[in-house]
Parts: structure tokens; C-alpha cells; sequence
């Protein structure tokens, strides 16, 4: 008997370890390598570069610049290569000299005498400053003709520190420094650029949450495009100025949308600062210079402080994804994999899931010659996931195939998805292995949106490829301009029966392509009964209509004679983003929630915090909290009575 128990025990551990190795995760594909780093060098990376002999150069935000050779090896060495420098956020290599973004000028920095440290430090120009703190400046990025981009991070204002300003020309532009240094303004709406790329020629960048942005951006940026932040309006009238929407244009159109009162002043509604919601897209449909981003990054979920834009040149030496994009972002410390198309002349796309777990808040991203990805970091004063104030680290791939989407592209009916390997074509036949819903975000002087207008779509049938590598996804009310959440946690592949490492893709839906739709005859409409949990299952969300005159519908309030658990409060945490900065037992971005109900805060002044918050109260966090209007009294009290519960 004892036999055949140490059998069947073998027999049971056998099959646990195959089920742990059915699903591999992001680990098994990519490996996280941290460098030595020289005891007393503090890399807060600002810029990454790699040089043309493999050698690696690195800006930082302590003005300084380093050189690394043999960065891959276990023994890599740094020498300093410039220091004095105010804040570097980005760094370029041009014919021999590097080049850096300081917080006022683009600087050339030239090692004359051969030495390995910079003798010259030019101006190559300057650009206009306030003094305030928030004015960063992100770049430089090449251009194809080696001219320079870079990017002008806005003020914040005095009374409510998250609005932004654009005290001095520049602050909220992309701007251009020719080949002859001068300047040339070329876009504006930005808010909070840190991170700008040329990707195969054309200027791109990212945006952060915050006013007028309701989530992380990626966009292209054209000459004279407005993206959606109104603060560098305030110089678009300037002569050299390509950008022909004005503010008095800009703030009209955000008037006709107020509530008014009988005498025709504006009313302010309850948490929505006095603007109704609207949408980017209604001002594009107004004035064609609105930029809409090619993709917007789910808040909490993809990130919250949007970083670098990278492209894959490595002919398959990073993996399988060899001219697609990588996202990084700061303050939850991963990276994303995007996928962009070109649809009537505009780019969209989706975000995907990749690699999470870095040491610190991902800043800067840079490939080596051997095809593993040199990844900066930082969390000063900006917090991140990653509890390390600063870093150095390297992502490897191994070789192995992981079971990923390899694209998704818009279809005129719906979606086809490429995988990279083939799928059991029992899973992908089967309409409860998919799940597609769809939603917008706001367009309003508020800090971040929640998720409006958040609906199911319904999957009318799939069609499956005879090579088993893509799927069609045939859907019934897509919607333009909004994001479509593509879920596919019951599909497996052929092989192993593997799920997918990164089960969901957020795509942007610009544009819907022309074309001919499948028929009913072609697809599949089979049901095992596994279905997901639909969209209704959550806690209500905000609805506003298209036009954007509906109001929003708060979700109903429950009894608060008893808090609520972990497990109910958490879909509303998840929902508000609260759950990007703030864990229930440990500092993130910002104190644990442990630490908020040792405060012995009454639940009411936890409400009235999370609207108006005090930063003053928390001196030992550097990012202090945006109000949180958006939130429905009824979630924020349930909330609040969630925090003080923890007390007990």
C-alpha cells in the first residue's frame, strides 16, 4: 500500500507541475539582468543611447553623463563623460558627439582632445524657462535629416498644482531645432511628454494622465497637430507658429457644453469641475488639426506615468516582435508591446502586456547590438511600483516562443488576431473562449477619467485560418473613435494547450477599415458554456452619451451600516485607478491604505480627501495626490468605510 501511495503521490505531483507549466508566464520568456553597478554612481536615468562601437551612454537627472563599455559583460566599465548638467532626460548620438536635453537648452558635447571625457559643452539653443519646477524638457530625438525634436513639459498653477500652465513659450510643444540651431515650434497639446520617438522616420510621442488627458497617450505628432491639452494654445498665435487653433476657439467650444442657468451662467455639476463630459473626438470632427492618439494605455492597468517609445530593429534577436513598438512606464514599472496599423491615413492600434517586475519606474529603453534591451530607470519624486530609487537593468530573451497575440488589426466586421503559434482550433471555434467590450474616456479639465460609456460587444461568430495562426472575430456594434478590450482567456495552443502569457489587448479604434465582411456561412458560432464574466457583473460606470450631453449615472449607494470586504471594495478601487498608487498593506506610489485608517480619519473626511486631497499631510511621499472628482459619492463612501475597517 505504501508503494502504491508513493505512486500516486508521484502521479499527483507529476500533474501539478505539468498544470504549473501549462500557462508560463512573462519570466520564462524574458529575464531581468541588473548590471554591477560602481559603488557612489547613482543612475537616475534621464537618457539612454547606445554608440556605434557597443559602448552605452547614459544621461542623468543629476546632470551627469556616463559611457559604459562592455555593457553586457559581468564586469562592465563606467567612466564619466560630462557632469554639471541641469536634469538630462534624453541623450543622442550624431556624428561623433553626444547630444543632450537639459531642462533649458540643447547642449553638444564634444570630446576634442580624445581623453573619453567631454572638453566642449555647446549651446546649440535655448529655450525660455518660468523656473517652475514641473518644466521639464524631454529629447533630444533625431530626425532623418539630423535634426533634433524635443519636447516642453507644462507648469502646474499655483492654486490647483495639477492644472497645467504654459508660462513660457514652448512649455506644452514639441518643437524642432534645425540643422543651423534655430527653432521651430511644430505641434502643441501636450501636457506631460516624457516620452518622444521617431518610429521608421515619423515623430511619435507619450502622454501622461492628467487634465484633459483621462489616460496615457501614444501619438503621432504632425506639424501644426493640436493633442489635446490647451495650455501651449495660449501661444499659438505667435507668427511662427504652425498650429491654428486658438484658445478663445478651444475654451468656445468647451463653453457651449456647460449646464446654464436660467440667466446663462455656467452651473457647476457635482464632481465635474463645471465642463459636461466630452470626448477629443467631437473637437476633431470640428477642427481636422486634433491629434487623436494612435493608442490610449489603460490607467492602472498599462501604466500610469507613460514613458519611452522604442521600436524592435533586432531582426528577431528580442523575440518574435521585430518591428513593433514597447511602451514603458515610470510609475508601475513595466513595459508594453504595441501593435500599430495605418487605417485611412491614421494610425491606431493595440496595447498588450510584456514585461513587469523592473527594479524601479522605467524611464529610458535602448537596445544593444546583441539584441537585449537596456532598460533606465528612476522613481525620484515620481514614485513607481519598484521601490529602488534609481537603476540600471537588462531584458534578455531566451529563445523560446512564448504564446502571445502577435497582431490585432481592424476589421470593417470585427478583428483578426494573429498568434505566434497555432491555436487548438476547438478553443478558438468556441464564442465563450472571447470576450470584447468597449469604452472612451473624457475629454475635461479633471485629473484622469474614469472608464465611460463601458459596454459588452457582442461576438456574432469566429472564423479560424487553415493554418490555425489567426483568428477573424466578427463583432456587432463596434464603435468608433472608442477602445475595445479584447479578452481571450479560453484560448489555447495547439501544442500544449498553453493559455496566453498577456490574455487581453486594448485596441484604439480610430478609424474603421472599408472592405468586404465575412458571411454568416463562414463563421463558427459554437458555445462550450465557459463563458467570461460579462461587463455588467462590475459596479455601474459612468455613461454619457456620444454627443456628450447625457449625464452620468452613478452607481447606486449600498448600505453602509456594514463596511464592505476586500473582495467587494476592489472592483471600485480598480475601477477609480486607485489601485495604480495605493496597495492595501504596502506603500506604492503613495501610502498603503493599513497606513490611511491609522490616521483615524472619520469615513467623511476620508471623502472629502479623496476630492480635495492634502498633500501637506503626507511629507513623506514626493507625488502628492490629484483630486479624484470623477469618483461617485456612493464608491467613495464605500471606500472610505473599507479604509477605516482596516483599523480594526
Amino acid at each position: 500500500m505504501k508503494k502504491l501511495a508513493h505512486i500516486a503521490f508521484a502521479l499527483l505531483a507529476s500533474l501539478c507541475t505539468l498544470k504549473a507549466q501549462e500557462s508560463p508566464k512573462e519570466e520564462d520568456f524574458y529575464k531581468i539582468i541588473t548590471p554591477p553597478i560602481p559603488e557612489g554612481i547613482i543612475l537616475e536615468v534621464g537618457g539612454l543611447t547606445t554608440l556605434p562601437n557597443g559602448s552605452l551612454a547614459i544621461s542623468t537627472r543629476r546632470g551627469e553623463v556616463w559611457i559604459v563599455d562592455n555593457p553586457t559583460s559581468r564586469t562592465p566599465y563606467f567612466r564619466k563623460f560630462a557632469t554639471g548638467l541641469h536634469e538630462i532626460l534624453g541623450l543622442a548620438y550624431k556624428e561623433g558627439a553626444l547630444y543632450c536635453a537639459q531642462r533649458g537648452e540643447l547642449t553638444k558635447l564634444v570630446d576634442k582632445n580624445g581623453d573619453g571625457k567631454a572638453d566642449v559643452y555647446e549651446t546649440v539653443y535655448a529655450w525660455p524657462l518660468s523656473g517652475h519646477y514641473h518644466e521639464y524638457s524631454f529629447g533630444p530625438k533625431l530626425a532623418p535629416d539630423g535634426s533634433f525634436f524635443v519636447s516642453g513639459n507644462v507648469a502646474f498653477g499655483d492654486e490647483e498644482w495639477w492644472r497645467g500652465e504654459s508660462r513660457v513659450p514652448g512649455r506644452g510643444w514639441i518643437f524642432h531645432i534645425t540643422n543651423d540651431g534655430k527653432y521651430e515650434p511644430w505641434a502643441t497639446g501636450v501636457r506631460s511628454p516624457a516620452g518622444i520617438s521617431m518610429l521608421n522616420g515619423e515623430l511619435f510621442y507619450t502622454d501622461n494622465q492628467g487634465d484633459w488627458m483621462g489616460t496615457g497617450g501614444i501619438f503621432q505628432v504632425k506639424k501644426g497637430s493640436f493633442m489635446g491639452h490647451p495650455a501651449g494654445l495660449k501661444w499659438a498665435g505667435l507668427p511662427n507658429s504652425p498650429v491654428k487653433l486658438t484658445e478663445k476657439q478651444f475654451f468656445a467650444e468647451r463653453d457651449n457644453r456647460q449646464h446654464k442657468d436660467a440667466n446663462g451662467r455656467a452651473i457647476k455639476p457635482e464632481n465635474t469641475l463645471g465642463e459636461e463630459p466630452q470626448f477629443l473626438y467631437q473637437l476633431k470632427q470640428k477642427y481636422d488639426m486634433v491629434q487623436l492618439p494612435a493608442v490610449w494605455l489603460p490607467y492602472g492597468v498599462h501604466g500610469v506615468s507613460t514613458s519611452e517609445l522604442i521600436l524592435d530593429d533586432t531582426k528577431g534577436n528580442f523575440g518574435p516582435f521585430t518591428g513593433q513598438v514597447f511602451v514603458g512606464d515610470q510609475g508601475q514599472s513595466n513595459i508594453m508591446r504595441v501593435v500599430l496599423e495605418k487605417v485611412k491615413g491614421e494610425y491606431q492600434g493595440a496595447s498588450i502586456g510584456f514585461r513587469s517586475g523592473f527594479q524601479s519606474g522605467v524611464l529610458r529603453m535602448a537596445f544593444d547590438k546583441d539584441g537585449s534591451m537596456f532598460v533606465g530607470e528612476t522613481n525620484r519624486g515620481w514614485g513607481s511600483a519598484g521601490d529602488a530609487n534609481q537603476g540600471l537593468q537588462r531584458l534578455v530573451w531566451n529563445g523560446k516562443m512564448p504564446f502571445e497575440m502577435y497582431t490585432v488589426k481592424a476589421q470593417p466586421d470585427g478583428f483578426e488576431i494573429e498568434f505566434t503559434m497555432p491555436v487548438d482550433r476547438k478553443s478558438a471555434e468556441d464564442l465563450d473562449s472571447y470576450k470584447v467590450s468597449s469604452y472612451l474616456y473624457k475629454h475635461y479639465p479633471v485629473y484622469g477619467s474614469p472608464q465611460i460609456n463601458l459596454e459588452d460587444v457582442k461576438i456574432t461568430g469566429v472564423k479560424v485560418s487553415d493554418d490555425n495562426k489567426k483568428v477573424r472575430i466578427v463583432l456587432e456594434g463596434m464603435r468608433q473613435y472608442y477602445v475595445h478590450k479584447i479578452s481571450l482567456e479560453g484560448i489555447r495552443s495547439a501544442t500544449n494547450s498553453w493559455s496566453l502569457v498577456h490574455p487581453d489587448a486594448y485596441y484604439t479604434l480610430n478609424n474603421i477599415p472599408d472592405g468586404e465582411k465575412l458571411k454568416v456561412s463562414e463563421l463558427k458560432t459554437t458555445r462550450s458554456g465557459k463563458a467570461q464574466a460579462s461587463v455588467s457583473t462590475e459596479p455601474a460606470k459612468e455613461h454619457v452619451s456620444p454627443d456628450g450631453k447625457g449625464k452620468a449615472t452613478p452607481a447606486k449607494a449600498g448600505a453602509t451600516a456594514k463596511a464592505p470586504t476586500w473582495e467587494e471594495v476592489k472592483p471600485l478601487l480598480a475601477k477609480n485607478t486607485c489601485l495604480a498608487c495605493h496597495a492595501p498593506d504596502k506603500k506604492v506610489v503613495g501610502p498603503s491604505y493599513a497606513d490611511v485608517a491609522k490616521r483615524k480619519y472619520s469615513n467623511e473626511k476620508i471623502v472629502e480627501l479623496i476630492y480635495a486631497p492634502k498633500p501637506e499631510n503626507w511629507p513623506d511621499y514626493a507625488t502628492p495626490m490629484a483630486p479624484m472628482p470623477q469618483v461617485p459619492k456612493a464608491e467613495a463612501a464605500k471606500i472610505a468605510a473599507w479604509i477605516n475597517s482596516l483599523a480594526k
